[in-house]
């Protein structure tokens, strides 16, 4: 039997974490060349340390200057804020390392003849959904991830002048009978304005995570921890390197469920790391909303320049109400997990990559845009269909 009592704790990172700052240049450079191209090929990554900017990786299709990614990065850095001594999008070295694809991947992946588009790369990809909060996440990163945005919005808006940029978000919450119902510690540790005391961040920083937990289910006092080593005020890059895609957990279900390996940001979607990880959080997500179990867990498994998934594998950990082997054949006949077959069917090959790059790639609301189409829940009557 499931165990169902214990506490689970999940953490966040914001946008202005040196790691998420990398994610988010890259993801902006993703968008650039596929607002030019949709077919381009895109693999961004960068580092970041004090004053300086590092981006290196593959790129194809889109003819994007060395100059316009160097503005795309300092543009990226100035949006999140930083105007800091150690970290200025003005006056930090940009250096610019990306070079054409490999010929050896572009015949793997290309359309060919009677050949279709193949996988970016090999590997696993996991997609979950469960029924703990509205978006069908778990609680403990959702509620991670809203403290940090509701801090970065005061802090954007000018209503608190005191934070900076760089900040996290660690909450750990009771759960009874399998279900959460109150928060046990709640930890943030946020990047502030030199002369602001603990006790002072700790007031600015209270009401947003009150006002994001359900009411009643505040920590104790003791267990409220607001920078427990005191001072943050060297912080982002200055204070620590960053690289992307250091923040796989943060971008996916907090550690509540698997995770492949493979990063998201500064990846055209026909990298599946990405793609398919997004298809299996569709799927996962529908079968949920479609009532037939309160929680779900997806495997997806590919080659590099296949078309094809080599297996779908579903886990409903004893909450369903259906055969998994039986869901698993309903789902290869009403989604195509083909890297084109994704890629068409949630509309990927558009410039919507930067906002998912901060604050989690699920369990946001899917936009008009196309952004967060694998958020949508319209494939809950074809599942059940496809079962009847």
């Amino acid at each position: 039997m499931p165990r169902g009592d214990y506490l689970f704790t999940s953490e966040s990172v914001s946008e202005g974490h040196p790691d998420k700052i990398c994610d988010m240049i890259s993801d902006a450079i993703v968008d650039e060349f596929l607002s030019l191209d949709p077919n381009s090929r895109v693999a961004c990554e960068t580092l970041t340390t004090t004053n300086l900017i590092v981006l290196a990786g593959e790129v194809r299709g889109a003819d994007v200057s060395h100059d316009r990614i160097e503005e795309i990065a300092r543009e990226t850095v100035r949006k999140i804020g930083y105007e800091q001594d150690g970290f200025h999008h003005a006056n930090a070295e940009v250096m610019v390392r990306l070079h054409a694809q490999s010929a050896d991947i572009a015949q793997g992946v290309d359309a060919a003849g009677n050949k279709d588009i193949g996988a970016g790369d090999q590997g696993i990809m996991f997609g979950y959904a469960c029924r703990e909060t509205d978006m069908l996440m778990p609680a403990p990163i959702l509620y991670s991830h809203q403290i940090l945005r509701a801090l970065a919005e005061a802090r954007h808006s000018g209503k608190e002048p005191g934070l900076a940029p760089d900040s996290k978000s660690q909450v750990t919450l009771q759960y009874v009978d399998g279900k959460p119902v109150r928060a046990t510690s709640v930890v943030v540790s946020t990047q502030h304005q030199d002369g602001l005391s603990q006790e002072e961040v700790r007031k600015i920083v209270r009401p947003y995570v009150e006002s994001v937990l359900p009411d009643g289910w505040m920590c104790p006092e003791e267990e409220f921890y607001v920078n427990p080593t005191g001072t943050f005020v060297i912080g982002g890059p200055d204070g620590d390197a960053g690289l992307t895609g250091r923040k796989i957990i943060v971008d996916t279900y907090g550690g509540a469920a698997p995770h492949g390996g493979g990063a998201f940001s500064g990846k055209d979607p026909t990298k599946v790391d990405r793609s398919a990880a997004y298809a299996a959080r569709y799927v996962a997500k529908n079968v949920v909303a479609a009532d037939l179990a309160d929680r779900c867990t997806i495997q997806l498994a590919y080659a590099i320049g296949v078309s094809k998934p080599l297996a779908i594998y579903v886990d409903l950990h004893g909450t369903g109400n259906v055969d998994e082997a039986k869901l698993e054949k309903a789902i290869a006949e009403v989604i195509d997990l083909s890297p084109r077959g994704i890629i068409e069917g949630l509309s990927l090959a558009r410039p919507i990559y930067g906002r998912t790059a901060a604050y989690g790639h699920f369990g946001r609301e899917p936009e008009a845009d196309g952004g967060f189409s694998w958020e949508k829940t319209d494939l809950t009557g074809a599942l059940r269909d496809a079962l009847t």
